[in-house]
């Protein structure tokens, strides 16, 4: 997405013509995840992907219809059997895609793209709001295209509902790509934000329900095992990026930084000292541990003798996850996300008051 925004701000300060197709709905198997981006030129040349396959050949063609009409346009899509097998998925599926048709010799939009850029870059948080006016052949032309940030500042033009604009700042705003109807005006808005990412260390039961859980409320999710029989697809649906590694001390140390939360899950807790220990030597926001007090404490006075002190370990959240007496692989997953929602919202906020 970052990538995207860069290239897009670029295109637009050249004045060009272009779509951007965004998966904004899907439910089933769909080769991307919503909010999956491309952008097709006037060429046919396309920056992104939005998964291959028919799904894009013919978001590719419509969008060349789109420049031509000068029009925007829905593709609702649903993937046969043959698709699935030509993607490489388990199942099929359906969605919806947008085809926003960008004519950026407008200098308002040149303006939208180059702030959303600066936006990301930033780290900051904000939503690209799109107008669309609905036409008797049912492609749409775009009314209005603006940037609203989060302290309530806009960057571009905005004609809609007061109320619409003041929960998109005051929230709780939603984090996924969605579109609503506001008297008969339909809008589309997608969240502008640095999506954090969560390594769950471990691809058991309790993984197996966190992972789809994590990925919902808005974290890229990676799983990370030793064992091919747990670290596979058929355990874990896209798009869930699953890693097999040889063992527990390969940690990705370069990957971890300040968005980055760590859930420690290994089997019987074989591993959980293995990776604290270099999980805490990393620039993690969040570190969680399952397990309970007695076998947390035993690995703690491990990690002492290793010249760990009583600030690195007041980092790690453990027991893990917020008290709803979970027990379930199930309840668990549910207590185990929510305290990362909890830590990331939290930060955010740090954030905020500090602009």
């Amino acid at each position: 997405m970052k990538k995207l925004l860069k290239d897009l701000s670029l295109l637009a300060q050249l004045g060009e013509k272009f779509v951007v197709a965004t998966i904004f709905n899907k439910s089933g198997s769909a080769p991307r995840t919503v909010g999956a981006k491309m952008v097709v030129k006037t060429d046919g040349s396309i920056l992104g992907t939005i998964g291959g396959g028919r799904l894009e050949a013919e978001a590719i063609r419509l969008a060349s219809d789109a420049v031509v009409k000068g029009k925007s346009v829905i593709y609702s899509f649903l993937l046969t059997g043959k698709d699935v097998a030509e993607m490489d998925m388990i199942c099929g599926g359906r969605g919806e895609v947008l085809l926003e048709f960008i004519d950026a010799s407008d200098k308002s939009v040149q303006t939208v793209y180059q702030e959303a850029a600066e936006l990301m870059e930033q780290r900051g948080k904000g939503w690209l709001v799109t107008k669309l006016e609905d036409a008797d052949d049912g492609w749409y032309r775009v009314r209005r295209h603006c940037l609203v940030k989060q302290d309530g500042s806009l960057v571009g033009r905005f004609d809609g509902d007061a109320d619409f604009m003041a929960k998109l700042v005051q929230g709780p705003a939603r984090i996924s790509i969605h579109a609503d109807v506001i008297e008969n005006q339909r809008f589309f808005v997608e969240p502008i934000r640095t999506p954090s990412t969560a390594f769950i260390f471990g691809a058991g039961h309790v993984s197996q329900q966190i992972a789809p859980l994590s990925e919902k409320v808005g974290f890229r999710t990676i799983v990370l095992d030793d064992r091919p029989d747990f670290a596979n697809r058929s355990r874990f649906s896209e798009p869930v990026e699953i890693r097999l590694i040889e063992s527990f001390e390969q940690f990705p140390e370069r990957e971890i930084d300040e968005d980055s939360y760590i859930i420690i899950v290994t089997r019987g807790h074989l591993h959980d000292k293995t990776v604290l220990e270099q999980a805490l030597r990393a620039k993690a926001g969040y570190i969680g541990m399952i397990g309970s007090r007695r076998k947390r404490n035993a690995i703690y006075e491990a990690l002492a003798t290793q010249g760990f002190e009583k600030r690195d370990l007041d980092r790690v959240h453990s027991p893990i996850g917020t008290n709803i007496g979970a027990e379930t692989p199930e309840e668990l997953a549910v207590s185990i996300v929510g305290e990362l929602i909890k830590v990331r919202a939290e930060r955010e906020q740090r954030a905020s008051a500090k602009q």
